[in-house]
């Protein structure tokens, strides 16, 4: 569902020579079936510039950049001279793991599988039991939630390869590109889906391994094919982003309970109008991939900007909901209602004037909403040690109640007394205080 946020926001250069990238990447047919990657690719990333090429070169690599690897250290100046003191076999060999790295973190989509992992590990803060969180938990639940989402962004890329090959934004992808072949695509995305489901099953439980493995077919295996099929798509594709912070809640729970829908909650109706600003502004890239999106079917945006209007306004209670079940503290409520209406605020300016520089506003605000959602969560969550204590209060404050009551009825007896014997007294009229403490007051005597 965020497949495109960091692709927008990069905006890449798309005029790269295809032609090139086939014939320096394919000339040992052997050696690619079995690996994706060709003896020449080698020979050429170690190739030194002649004295032709104009200007400086990084590691080799010729001067008008490959569209299958960016220069991999184009910010570093110390690359190059350690690669002039390396043997040719061990240059190639460093050259080789560079180029499978930044194959599999794009393949992977890696800064979208983080955001994932962030969204879990808030789930997971929000579901410990105590104040306190186990640290180790936290970071088994993130190790695999990482590996499942790795695993679902490539099978994605494996089912869209020949869409990907016809959008700007995603032609130069690994498998677009013919930096790896599907064969090895589909066994990296198969090692690491397993060892991420492994790791949640072994390390947390169960219920966050089944919750994973869910999503991961729900997104590769539905998500996918009906984006080609329907506009529904984007409202499955929120289920599929609303999972893994229940995903965490239930790795430090071992449930799922009503108070661990808020968060889901929250990214399900936030994904809605992100994703319509990132549709209405890549209108056409979507049409010429052949998808079926519902920005398409909207050629004046009006509907667009509807949707994206009334599932903001649905953010609007969350964070009553978050304190009035005992997630979070009361201040939660005020800054979670103005964040919502700031965000709302904008996608009704996209209603009234549906622009492209409308719809990028919404679509930066959505990115900033959430981040700072999620640390609202966390900095006003309340532990179960402070609701016990709150919890504990009340109770002493009522265990009370019939102490005040029967001293109060003593007072009374205690006057009836003196006033049948004739004795003038002065005889305590307020004992009892109100605080949860069993500490009284001085006592005020009433004049005769």
């Amino acid at each position: 569902m965020w497949r495109n946020t960091c692709k927008l926001l990069s905006n890449p250069n798309y005029n790269h020579n295809h032609n090139h990238l086939k014939s320096s990447y394919y000339s040992s047919s052997n050696f690619n079936a079995v690996f994706g990657w060709a003896p020449s690719l080698a020979t050429h990333y170690c190739s030194y510039p002649s004295s032709a090429t104009s200007g400086p070169l990084k590691l080799g690599i010729s001067s008008h950049k490959s569209d299958g690897i960016r220069s991999f250290s184009s910010s570093s100046a110390a690359g190059p001279a350690v690669v002039d003191h390396l043997s040719p076999s061990l240059a190639s060999a460093v050259q080789l793991g560079r180029h499978y790295t930044r194959c599999y973190w794009e393949l992977s989509k890696a800064r979208l599988s983080m955001l994932v992992v962030a969204t879990s590990g808030t789930g997971y803060v929000l579901g410990s039991a105590g104040s306190a969180v186990d640290l180790a938990g936290l970071c088994w639940t993130c190790a695999g939630t990482m590996m499942v989402a790795s695993s679902a962004n490539s099978l994605n890329q494996v089912f869209e390869k020949n869409n990907d090959a016809k959008m700007k934004r995603t032609r130069l992808r690994p498998l677009p590109s013919r930096r790896l072949t599907i064969p090895h695509a589909l066994t990296w995305a198969s090692s690491v889906g397993v060892a991420g489901a492994a790791i949640l099953a072994c390390k947390a439980n169960m219920l966050a391994a089944g919750l994973g493995v869910s999503n991961l077919i729900l997104y590769a295996f539905v998500y996918t094919p009906l984006k080609q099929i329907h506009p529904v798509n984007t409202w499955v594709g929120a289920v599929v982003g609303a999972i893994p912070p229940l995903l965490g809640w239930a790795a430090a729970s071992g449930e799922v309970s009503l108070n661990s829908m808020i968060l889901p909650a929250a990214l399900y109706f936030w994904q809605i109008p992100h994703f319509m600003a990132l549709a209405y502004l890549c209108r056409s890239d979507y049409a010429a991939g052949g998808f079926k999106m519902f920005s398409l079917a909207d050629a004046s945006g009006r509907r667009t900007a509807a949707v994206a209007l009334r599932n903001c306004l649905y953010l609007v209670p969350l964070g009553f909901l978050a304190c009035d079940w005992g997630v979070t503290s009361s201040w939660f409520c005020l800054e979670s209602s103005l964040l919502t209406l700031a965000i709302s605020a904008l996608a009704f300016s996209f209603y009234l004037n549906r622009t492209t520089q409308n719809a990028r506003r919404m679509f930066h605000a959505s990115l900033l909403y959430l981040p700072v959602f999620m640390s609202g969560l966390l900095f006003h969550r309340v532990s179960d040690n402070q609701q016990c204590i709150s919890e504990d209060s009340l109770g002493r404050i009522t265990e009370l109640e019939p102490v005040v009551q029967g001293r109060e009825n003593l007072k009374h007896g205690n006057q009836e007394t003196n006033s049948a014997i004739g004795k003038q007294a002065r005889a305590p009229v307020a004992y009892a205080s109100a605080a949860p403490f069993p500490f009284l007051p001085a006592p005020s005597y009433a004049t005769s």
